[in-house]
């Protein structure tokens, strides 16, 4: 498994939820490339609850999306947005679980809509959520101009 860099660290202005490890509010995820697959690991905390020690679907969803986009970001080396989301909720998920895994990949390519799919795995590997995604990517240009991609490497590249 190697780690995925960051290639908006350290941009003047970058405070995505998901992924910007400066944002107070953030997620703070980090990713790694598994084979054909894109790994987060993440840890629940109190306050991203929706009922009681259960982890809000909201979040989940997050999670699932800002994977989806990271799928697209490494194995297309481009950039672009989600354009349809459906997930769903097998089991809850504990605020007090220690680890989740967050993994998925691509299903699918019709053009420039990529079909991605998603789970998280609690800590006891069972799937908890799954979703299915559609990615609208742009072209190499169109992610330089307006999302400042240039490029999304391992740490051994």
């Amino acid at each position: 498994m190697k780690k995925i860099i960051n290639p908006w660290d350290g941009l003047e202005g970058y405070m995505c939820f998901g992924c910007a490890p400066a944002n107070p509010s953030g997620l703070h995820m980090e990713f790694y490339e598994d084979g054909d697959d894109i790994v987060a690991f993440w840890k629940p905390e109190a306050y991203y609850q929706g009922w009681l020690n259960t982890l809000h679907g909201g979040i989940q969803t997050t999670l699932m999306d800002e994977l989806a986009g990271w799928v697209v970001m490494r194995k297309l080396q481009t950039s672009g947005v989600t354009s349809r989301l459906d997930a769903k909720f097998i089991k809850s998920i504990s605020t007090l679980e220690p680890q989740l895994t967050v993994r998925g990949r691509i299903k699918d390519r019709k053009r420039n809509a990529i079909f991605i799919e998603t789970e998280i795995y609690n800590s006891a590997e069972e799937v908890c959520s799954r979703a299915d995604l559609v990615y609208f990517v742009s072209n190499p240009e169109r992610a330089k101009e307006e999302f400042h991609f240039c490029g999304c490497k391992t740490v051994d590249e």
